[in-house]
């Protein structure tokens, strides 16, 4: 890509929220009606990208997925958001969720401080945030949490035995990100480690989606009654005595369904953001 260094454009970094596009905020909106390049994660959905964005914005694709080679190497996103800049675009580099939680943001401030590129940063509401509300759950209420912890386990060496321990005895509210394909280990671990039996687990697919689905049981009981699912990515678990209130002040129904929401990564969009 051609560049030029005497005008330097800027890139904007974005969250987009959990899924449900009204849940954009107001400053996003207009980053993105202003941008001439978005290049965005998977778990952001259409909407956003055809109806509220700058309709002659130039559209990168650049979708990451546990385990799937068809994901965007980190490196590739680095360079596009470089390559833009340089050419003195206006970059909005959209994330699902919020920017600051699970989101490879670093990377990318590290490669545009570099390059001297102006940026910005625009949060959005994170996973968890919206998946709680809408289950019905609140992250910390008056006897039943004081805190909440934000933890990623999409691999099982991730977190040590004298973490899980500790994981097992609090009374925090933990919240698992990028964790379905282990919760078996996950639910494993918590019990081996004495967890306490008041202890429940709700595990929210595709959050505030018209697709999401909640599964919510006693922690002692989820082998056998969810021991078995698959889970549509993306998937978010909560576990914690506030679980337990989703039965009672849960305000939507689950789909029943196992379609996308958004998006799976595949190898064309991958090319197409490469090329």
């Amino acid at each position: 890509m051609n560049r030029t260094p005497e005008k330097k454009g800027k890139v904007i970094i974005v969250g987009a929220g959990p899924g449900d596009p009204e849940l954009l905020t107001i400053k996003a909106l207009r980053a993105l009606q202003q941008a001439e390049v978005i290049i965005t994660d998977r778990l952001v959905s259409n909407v956003i990208l055809y109806e509220y964005a700058n309709k002659d914005a130039l559209i990168l694709h650049v979708g990451k997925q546990c385990r799937k080679g068809a994901s965007t190497p980190q490196h590739i996103i680095n360079e596009l958001l470089a390559d833009y800049a340089l050419q003195g675009k206006l970059v909005v580099r959209l994330k699902g969720g919020d920017v600051s939680l699970f989101s490879n943001v670093l990377d990318e401030l590290n490669t545009l401080t570099q390059h001297k590129i102006g940026y910005e940063i625009i949060p959005g509401i994170t996973a968890a945030s919206g998946a709680a509300a809408y289950s019905g759950i609140p992250l910390t209420a008056r006897d039943h949490a004081a805190a909440v912890r934000f933890i990623t386990y999409y691999k099982t060496d991730l977190l040590n035995d004298d973490y899980w321990k500790e994981l097992a005895k609090t009374e925090d509210t933990l919240v698992f990100y990028m964790s379905s394909d282990t919760i078996n280990a996950l639910i494993t671990k918590l019990i081996d480690n004495k967890i306490d039996p008041s202890v429940h687990i709700a595990v929210i697919e595709q959050a505030t989606t018209p697709l999401q689905n909640i599964y919510s049981c006693n922690v002692y009981d989820y082998a056998k009654k969810w021991n078995n699912n698959i889970y549509v990515s993306p998937t978010l678990i909560i576990v914690g005595k506030v679980a337990a209130l989703h039965e009672k002040f849960q305000w939507l129904q689950n789909s029943h369904s196992k379609q996308n929401y958004f998006d799976p990564v595949n190898e064309k969009a991958t090319a197409a953001a490469r090329a």
